[in-house]
């Protein structure tokens, strides 16, 4: 099996473009550079095609890997003939060549083997051969001092026989069919856990049955994380008369009673003892996967909405991290994220020093000439926001509150520590709610992405599979913003293709040794930035005050003489091209075509030329709640609320109606049609209007509506 077809035959794409593809990927290329620098070898395909093409590519490794170790195996073996090695060598899934090996596979002391040793496999052949009158005389030919009678001889074959049927690849793949199908998902409580706490929230899942193929992700999730808490058992099974029937047909060739009706027993043992277990977690083992892929896909989503979140952008910022007892975090911040001032105010319970801290947050704005200020949305937010806005200000102050998430984290990380070594993590994690308010997504690259609280079962999804993929969604919000090469902390320098953490790590210590990088040439001098970094990397890097004017676009250096010699033939200085929408509509792209650089690769170069280095991200805007809800308990079923949408799950969203509790939206609520995707209709920070349905208080319930 070839890797191209491998793939060529799973994806909509043609072949000469995925051939291209896995070239580049070869060539260690990375997802966004191809995706925007390599448009004429690909074909213009985007980065979800291209990150298709890589996990076919892994899929088709690790096959191929798996496929060595098997044929080794069963080589050592001396059973590997070329029929089999065909056989291995066609398989294009796991399952297929793990069907194949299995016959082959070490085992434990089995009752099968035990049988074989008796010396009972010659009766088991005779049996299965389906042609001898008498099989219990039969039978008396194999006693010895292990096998007393006939009845033990009988028992020991039956033993083999369900072996072989279980390592049958035909009944396998028919019996998978049917799981496929036709298996239910059932549930039952552990009776001595019913009354638990604990147990509460997974109530509706104490007697629970439905089919496995119609059970959303999120609910299998729900009960897999119910069994692995030891509150409920998951059972996956088909009817049994089903399976028989099945096994029954291949297996059953003539209507010798003789044979047959050991065989039947054989049957019914080898579908209970060996068949059923495995293919029950093997078809859960799948449908986890499933819903595994469509939890991470969410989160994925999720998280590349909060990463390209609006920025406030270059703002002077005083930033609160709010709370009672303890009182508030206040931290300035200059226009580049830099630490200026930072100390506690006690403008609540129990302390209430209310007038000595508006009078220091007043001084502190004309101090330090804030133009913002930020305040996370934990406790005492609301409170918080109150308060600061009941200050009276000699100029206009934007107020926001900002998602939280994950900055408890941040603060006590080794990144944290090593930008704030002098600081405690109160301090650290107040100028991380500053930092998310002017650009989050350069602050929220320096946190594990699962710790952001975004999505659904994060925590019980395959955890390599959810950091690959969120790796690459980090990588690709990075890359389609792009990076001031000069201001980029390390983390997220990490993300720029190409570069890594050591290289971020070197830029970061170049530019402090030198005082900074004039232009993209420079960062050839950078340690270990060679060739290859250089091409991947240099485009995604901005280098706002270079002499060269277009360092600070996203155009790639190895096409800046393309650019050069347009300016020359609309009789233009370089500099004065970019941006003069009048010379660049002057440019005839067909006059720049060449064998490598295409119309797709001209037209992405005149639109950053048109607005070259622009971030695409909008800014950030205020957000106001409704003023006379606080707590869960202010709120009334019937009203309607403004609020903000802080998550999204398969199911519903969650609305941020500006207090601790946030409420579901569920998809039947989402609008007055049928909805099957939740992101259809709503995005991660998106304003709306909702209508309260329920109110619980005391499991800190909300039920909403945005149906009008």
């Amino acid at each position: 099996m070839q890797r191209l077809s491998f793939i060529v035959d799973q994806l909509p794409i043609k072949e000469q473009q995925v051939k291209n593809t896995l070239k580049l990927l070869d060539e260690d290329c990375t997802i966004p550079f191809i995706s925007r620098y390599r448009k004429e070898m690909t074909g213009n395909l985007d980065e979800v095609q291209i990150g298709a093409i890589v996990k076919l590519k892994n899929t088709f490794e690790e096959l191929q890997k798996r496929k060595q170790t098997i044929s080794k195996a069963i080589d050592e073996q001396g059973e590997l003939t070329e029929v089999l090695k065909a056989k291995i060598e066609k398989a294009n899934t796991m399952i297929q060549l793990e069907d194949l090996y299995l016959p082959y596979k070490k085992k434990r002391k089995t009752k099968a083997s035990v049988a074989r040793d008796q010396g009972l496999e010659p009766l088991a052949k005779i049996i299965m051969k389906q042609q001898h009158d008498d099989v219990g005389f039969a039978a008396t030919q194999f006693l010895n001092e292990h096998i007393k009678n006939e009845e033990q001889a009988l028992e020991g074959a039956r033993h083999i026989i369900a072996e072989w049927i279980n390592e049958n690849e035909f009944v396998r793949n028919k019996l998978r069919r049917l799981y496929q199908r036709k298996a239910t998902i059932a549930t039952k409580v552990i009776k001595d856990k019913k009354e638990t706490d604990e147990a509460q929230k997974f109530q509706q899942y104490f007697d629970w049955s439905e089919a496995l193929n119609r059970c959303p992700s999120h609910r299998l999730l729900a009960m897999l994380r119910a069994e692995n808490e030891e509150i409920i058992r998951v059972k996956v099974s088909v009817e049994k008369e089903d399976a028989l029937d099945i096994i029954d047909d291949i297996i059953i060739k003539t209507s010798n009673e003789s044979c047959t009706d050991q065989i039947f027993i054989a049957i019914e043992d080898a579908y209970k003892r060996l068949l059923a277990p495995a293919l029950s977690n093997e078809t859960l083992s799948e449908a986890k996967q499933k819903a595994d892929d469509d939890a991470i896909k969410v989160f994925a989503s999720n998280l590349q909405q909060l990463l390209l979140a609006p920025p406030l952008g270059e703002k002077r910022i005083l930033a609160i991290d709010p709370g009672y007892r303890s009182g508030c975090k206040v931290v300035c911040l200059d226009e580049q994220g830099n630490l200026l001032h930072n100390e506690k105010i006690y403008p609540h319970a129990p302390q209430r020093e209310t007038t000595q801290a508006m009078k220091k947050i007043r001084s502190l704005v004309n101090a330090y000439k804030v133009e913002a200020i930020s305040i996370g949305n934990g406790t005492a937010s609301r409170e918080t926001e109150h308060f600061i806005k009941k200050i009276g200000f000699d100029r206009e102050i934007q107020v926001f509150v900002v998602n939280e998430a994950g900055a408890s984290i941040y603060s006590a990380s080794k990144i944290a520590r090593a930008e704030f070594p002098n600081y405690d993590v109160t301090v650290r994690g107040a100028v991380s709610i500053g930092r998310r308010l002017s650009d989050p997504l350069a602050e929220l690259v320096k946190i594990d992405p699962k710790s952001i609280g975004v999505g659904q079962y994060q925590h019980d999804v395959d955890q390599t599979k959810l950091k690959g993929e969120l790796d690459t969604v980090v990588m690709s919000c990075v890359n389609s913003i792009g990076v001031n090469v000069n201001t980029a902390s390390a983390s997220l320098l990490s993300y720029v293709s190409g570069i890594g953490e050591k290289l971020a790590e070197n830029i970061v210590d170049y530019r402090a040794n030198t005082g900074g990088i004039s232009s993209r040439k420079e960062l050839k001098k950078v340690a270990r930035l060679g060739d290859k970094a250089f091409e991947q990397a240099a485009a995604f890097l901005r280098v706002t005050d270079s002499q060269h004017p277009l360092d600070n676009s996203a155009v790639h250096p190895e096409r800046y003489a393309i650019v050069e010699k347009m300016a020359k033939d609309v009789n233009a200085q370089l500099g004065d091209l970019i941006g003069n929408k009048t010379l660049i509509q002057q440019i005839k792209l067909q006059d720049y075509c060449s064998d490598e650089v295409g119309l797709p690769t001209l037209t992405d170069i005149v639109k950053e030329l048109e607005k070259p280095g622009v971030d695409p991200r909008k800014s950030a805007k205020v957000f106001e709640f409704d003023p006379n809800v606080r707590t869960i308990e202010d709120l009334k079923q019937g009203m309607k609320l403004p609020g903000i949408v802080n998550n999204i799950t398969n199911f519903g969203c969650f609305v941020d109606i500006g207090i601790k509790e946030s409420g579901l939206v569920h998809i039947s609520k989402l609008a007055n049609e049928y909805i099957s995707d939740v992101n259809s209709v709503v995005k991660l920070h998106q304003h709306v209007s909702v209508t309260v349905l329920e109110v619980d208080v005391s499991r800190k319930r909300i039920q909403l509506s945005m149906i009008d």
